[in-house]
């Protein structure tokens, strides 16, 4: 079955305060989305990669794409107006059996070993959400005030989230909906049960600046 990772990257990425997108700063003299895409490339050799990019930014993508010499597996489609339709224009590319990754393109220190497992379980249960246990108390706010919720049984959530195409790409087909906060969000909506797997505490999200300087540190060599 074919694999295919859709990573998106079409955000402009405010909170950085950064006149460039957080996807193209420089993290260990390369841009940060060039990190989750060697990743993916290096985890399958048969790995599909869509990137998803805004429209103001496809020629900065082409050449960082052209920088792999491995344009046969890497293709670019420009973004939408939420992360929702994003994904779904990835999605649109897909036209076979597949299993289909959906990554955060700022997600850029995840491993090949993360990768290669959500891929087996999802083509064994269907999906493969990767989490990682909350380490600081959990309040949920009420209307009279807040209220602690048992840490144990939250779990904090992160790409790459993993399908059969056969469940993912029906789920994006229905209507937007603003409940929609993640993939898995999607997929539920429609009727599936999503299953977790263990994430890795190290595979961070970079979206203020102290989570680039952490990045830094991480990087091999860093």
């Amino acid at each position: 079955m074919k694999k295919y990772a859709v990573i998106v990257a079409g955000g402009a990425g405010t909170r950085m305060g950064s006149a460039v997108p957080k996807q193209f700063i420089l993290l260990g003299g390369k841009p940060v989305l060039w990190y989750p895409v060697n990743t993916f490339l290096s985890a399958d050799m048969d790995m599909q990669v869509i990137l998803v990019l805004p429209e103001a930014h496809m020629e900065a993508g082409r050449a960082l794409a052209e920088g792999f010499g491995a344009m046969g597996r890497i293709r670019l489609v420009g973004g939408g107006e939420t992360r929702f339709h994003s994904v779904a224009r990835g999605l649109a590319l897909i036209d076979e059996e597949a299993v289909v990754a959906v990554h955060d393109g700022v997600r850029c220190l995840v491993s090949t070993d993360l990768i290669r497992r959500c891929f087996e379980q999802a083509a064994r249960m269907g999906s493969a959400i990767p989490v990682v246990d909350s380490r600081d108390s959990v309040r949920l706010v009420t209307e009279a005030g807040s209220e602690a919720v048992d840490r144990s049984r939250i779990r904090l959530v992160q790409t790459p989230q993993t399908f059969l195409g056969n469940i993912l790409l029906p789920a994006y087909r229905a209507a937007y909906h603003d409940a929609y906060t993640d993939e898995a969000s999607v997929v539920e909506a429609a009727g599936h049960t999503v299953h977790l797997i263990d994430g890795d505490p190290n595979n961070i999200k970079i979206t203020l600046p102290g989570d680039l300087l952490l990045a830094e540190r991480l990087l091999p060599g860093g």
